[in-house]
């Protein structure tokens, strides 16, 4: 249907004329071999619509869709024999549409701003924050050089222009800063020594697989709950799909279900009824 529609709404570019009449939902606007086509028809369409064609203009849409649908009903018209399957997928169409329908329903009616701050505040209410650290280091290959490193910050020197001069790292040239980072991100002897030291502290050597490093802890914080906009998404997802689990297995339970046994599932490659 989407590829149908691009081609029409290229034909259907003609604007609307300066004269047009109001129109309602049963507005006839085109018949076809005596098959009216009305503006309900065409809001059907477009509430299908890619976003990318929901933006287009209004009389670019209405020209387009109409074009569309006059070419749907030629051609159905134009069907001498009717495929066997016809009726079966009328029906798969029927009953998928109601179901959709029926899905929509559900999920205006649970997914209300109430229940979704109220979801919000059962999963977020007693949020309790990872600690994250901001800490830079100075890397070198010998535990000696880390240590003269260290007498030179007791005595006053600057651990950026230390890092930019002596670091190995990847971190150096930025003056040994590694950014925020929590729990488990960094190599343990690394994070042990973050996690002892006060903000504005140098550790003694300490060694990794990498080298020997000088470390200060720049800063520390806790992480905040996302907003309720960040995860609304989210939670709207959650409670429409616990409003539709609920309601299916409740009409499960009262639908008069019969279902035939013993079926040879090859059936699906012997018949080929499609292909006829």
């Amino acid at each position: 249907m989407k590829n149908h529609l691009i081609s029409a709404a290229l034909i259907g570019t003609l604007a609307l004329p300066a004269s047009a009449q109001d129109a309602g939902p049963d507005t006839v606007v085109a018949t076809v071999n005596g098959e009216t086509i009305t503006v309900t028809h065409i809001l059907d369409i477009r509430r299908q619509l890619p976003p990318e064609y929901q933006n287009l203009d209004d009389a670019t849409l209405f020209n387009g869709i109409r074009q569309q649908l006059i070419q749907q009903r030629v051609l159905a018209g134009a069907l001498e024999v009717k495929p066997d399957w016809l009726d079966e997928a009328i029906e798969n169409q029927t009953a998928s549409i109601l179901a959709g329908v029926k899905i929509e329903q559900l999920g205006n009616t649970s997914v209300t701003e109430e229940a979704v701050q109220a979801a919000y505040d059962e999963q977020f209410g007693n949020f309790e924050g990872a600690r994250e650290f901001n800490a830079s280091h100075i890397l070198v290959e010998t535990e000696e050089e880390a240590l003269s490193l260290i007498e030179q910050l007791e005595g006053g020197a600057d651990f950026a222009a230390l890092a930019q001069e002596f670091s190995t790292g990847p971190s150096g040239p930025r003056g040994g800063e590694l950014g925020w980072f929590g729990q488990g991100m960094m190599v343990p002897p690394f994070e042990a020594a973050v996690m002892e030291l006060d903000v504005g502290g140098v550790s003694e050597p300490v060694h990794t697989q990498f080298g020997w490093h000088v470390v200060t802890l720049n800063d520390t914080r806790t992480t905040a709950p996302p907003s309720l906009e960040d995860v609304r998404a989210d939670i709207e997802g959650q409670l429409a799909s616990a409003a539709l689990q609920d309601a299916m297995a409740a009409l499960t339970d009262n639908a008069d279900i019969d279902v035939v046994e013993n079926i040879d599932p090859s059936v699906l490659n012997t018949v080929e009824i499609f292909n006829e």
